[in-house]
């Protein structure tokens, strides 16, 4: 016969913590939102080995009675509300009244609390859910909670989580969350004995954004503020520039909680319709105050979600106010050079670099130099570069332009300045060049060597490029429209992944000086992770002190002003973890590499450029499809066009 046995008081306290205490994030969290509801205006968070091992959240809030200290670790002991009347109106980040009890059933707990009205404070230390005592210790205003090997006696629970690392990230990404949710609290953050963030508390959400974020995102965001009908908004919109590859950096805050909620997140992309390519999500960072009584938290044990009572309302008011906002501000991305030099001064540099290359130039050295039009199309086409001939002496600093770093190598060609103080370098041989080549990209372009081209190469005839963006072209009794991005796209894939096998990495070029750049926490972590798979695909990325990377190589042929965006990007994708094994997360951020190196639509390329693309692309064994499943081909028989033409039945 099945016996009913009623379990006992910890049996049911280590279930119970299963549903608030899911890993270390989840006790940083339910503490530091304790110490926000104590009124503190200064939070310490240090963790060690990913917070598995050793939390300690220190505040400056209004303590612990020595009374009260011990019915604070009962379950639904919470000073938040009082009865169920009061969850139709709640304020505080916390009410449930389950944390304290939770984390004390699955961890060694240590308090020291002390109130403003007492002489000293009290400690208070429980472990596994026993009851604890308490002793009096010197101690300043305020609580701190030290919390030491969570899941020591559910062993089972604590084999499931992942690496330090990895827990380590999920609690800087709250962080991040609460440091942009107050930024009238300074945080202070500590990983091990390093110093991570740690903010002012004066109020200035742009500052935080700035600390979190970096320059990049901090000089490129919009203000936004709205009220009507008990529903306000302020906060901030990032322009075009800003936008990401998932909804990460879309961060929405209701009355100072950080929530996910499918509501928000549609309306902000309805008010930035107008300003999203396809897969792409903006970055905002949006604090809602709303009335506590037009919305739902205890929704989830985490309070990650909420309801409205009028969500089509919180829809229009938020999508509106966001699309007006982005529509009387200025989008175009600014184009600066990275110099503080005047324009006169830039072009008396170049002429002196030019009279400084031609007598470095004088001296004798072996190079391959381009001598045709169809050599240029080449190197356009399909990136190749000049080797690197052995030199005696250095080659003077050539200038940089927006992110574009040139690289300190023998460059053979004429410098030119045009009217529109557009740098370009044209190739100059003894038989010149009769047509002037258009080369992919801004500044300084290096030639290729010669491509060699398979005999048994298909012949087909290129008729011209439609819309900037279609080839026309006819082979034997077929009519073909080629995607030129689509197609590039392929060859450059097919290449990455030639070198791949052949050398175990991506061919890279050298950055001089290097790029700097800010990372949030969780692209930091990926980097650490996955540095190896990186080095694969041809980046060299080395840490430059706090949240900021130097990015020393860049594959060859990724090396232009979407650098930082394709970093930003792979990185955005490692943190998601979605990759079934490392092969496969190389195999599609090259995917990725190939199309950012690829020419666009709604660009005109010349006929030997269309001639050089369509050789290559005819060569590969599957040309039919891009890395992402586009095709690259369309086609039509001359019988299907003269049955349209009605010239069979």
């Amino acid at each position: 016969m099945t016996v009913i046995n009623i379990l006992d008081h910890s049996t049911v306290d280590r279930i119970a913590a299963g549903e608030v205490v899911e890993r270390p994030f989840s006790v940083v969290k339910e503490l530091t939102e304790n110490a926000m509801d104590a009124g503190a205006d200064h939070i310490s968070v240090e963790i060690k080995e990913g917070g598995i091992n050793f939390i300690r959240v220190t505040d400056n809030g209004c303590g612990i009675d020595a009374d009260q200290i011990r019915k604070a670790f009962l379950r639904h002991a919470t000073s938040k509300i009082k009865d169920a009347e009061d969850l139709g109106h709640i304020t505080s980040l916390g009410f449930r009244g389950e944390a304290l009890s939770s984390i004390s059933a699955v961890a060694q707990v240590e308090v020291i609390t002390k109130t403003a009205d007492q002489l000293t404070g009290i400690r208070y230390y429980t472990q596994g859910g026993d009851e604890g005592e308490v002793s009096e210790v010197g101690a300043p205003d305020g609580t701190t909670m030290v919390v030491r090997n969570l899941f020591f006696n559910t062993p089972v629970r604590r084999k499931f989580l992942k690496s330090a690392t990895t827990e380590a990230s999920y609690i800087t990404e709250l962080m991040e969350h609460l440091m942009l949710s107050h930024p009238d609290v300074s945080f202070q953050y500590k990983i091990g004995n390093q110093l991570k963030y740690h903010t002012t508390g004066n109020g200035d959400l742009k500052e935080v954004i700035y600390r979190i974020y970096g320059k990049d995102f901090s000089d490129h965001v919009i203000p936004i503020e709205a009220e009507q009908n008990g529903v306000k908004v302020r906060g901030f919109l990032g322009k075009p520039i800003c936008n990401r590859s998932n909804r990460t950096y879309e961060l929405t805050f209701i009355n100072g909680r950080f929530v996910k909620s499918t509501l928000l997140q549609k309306a902000i992309e309805d008010g930035y319709h107008r300003y999203l390519m396809q897969h792409q999500y903006p970055f905002v960072v949006l604090h809602i105050e709303i009335d506590p009584d037009l919305i739902d938290v205890n929704v989830h044990p985490t309070k990650m979600d909420v309801r409205f009572s009028n969500s089509q309302y919180v829809f229009d008011f938020l999508s509106g106010n966001i699309a007006g906002t982005l529509k009387i501000n200025d989008m175009v991305p600014d184009t600066v050079l990275a110099t503080d030099k005047t324009r006169e001064e830039i072009k008396e540099e170049v002429l002196k670099q030019q009279e400084d290359l031609k007598e470095f130039a004088a001296e004798p050295f072996e190079v391959q130099r381009i001598k045709t039009t169809e050599e240029l199309a080449s190197a356009r086409v399909l990136g190749d570069t000049l080797p690197e001939p052995e030199v005696k002496k250095p080659l003077p600093t050539l200038l940089k332009t927006r992110e574009q770093i040139f690289v300190e190598r023998p460059v053979f060609e004429e410098l030119n300045i045009h009217d529109n103080d557009n740098l370009t370098v044209y190739a100059t041989e003894e038989t010149s060049v009769k047509e002037e080549p258009t080369l992919f990209g801004d500044g300084i372009k290096l030639g290729s060597v010669e491509t060699k081209i398979p005999e048994q190469a298909p012949v087909f005839k290129i008729y011209g490029q439609i819309f900037d963006t279609y080839l026309l072209i006819g082979y034997n009794d077929m009519f073909y429209i080629c995607d030129q991005h689509a197609a590039h796209e392929k060859v450059n894939f097919e290449r990455f992944m030639k070198r791949l096998k052949q050398d175990g990495k991506v061919p890279s070029q050298l950055i001089s000086p290097p790029v700097i750049m800010s990372l949030p926490g969780k692209e930091m972590t990926a980097l650490e992770e996955y540095n190896d798979e990186l080095v694969k695909m041809g980046f060299v990325i080395e840490k430059f002190g706090g949240n900021e990377i130097a990015v020393r190589e860049a594959p060859m042929d990724l090396y232009s002003n979407q650098l930082q965006e394709l970093i930003h990007e792979i990185l955005d994708t490692c943190a998601e973890g979605t990759f079934r094994g490392n092969s496969e997360l190389v195999e599609n951020r090259i995917a990725t590499m190939a199309c950012k190196a690829s020419i666009k639509g709604n660009q005109r390329i010349s006929m030997a450029e269309a001639e050089e693309l369509l050789k290559e692309l005819f060569t590969l064994e599957n040309p039919y499809l891009c890395p992402h499943g586009r095709p690259t081909l369309i086609s039509m028989s001359k019988q299907e066009l003269d049955k349209k033409f009605k010239r069979i039945v």
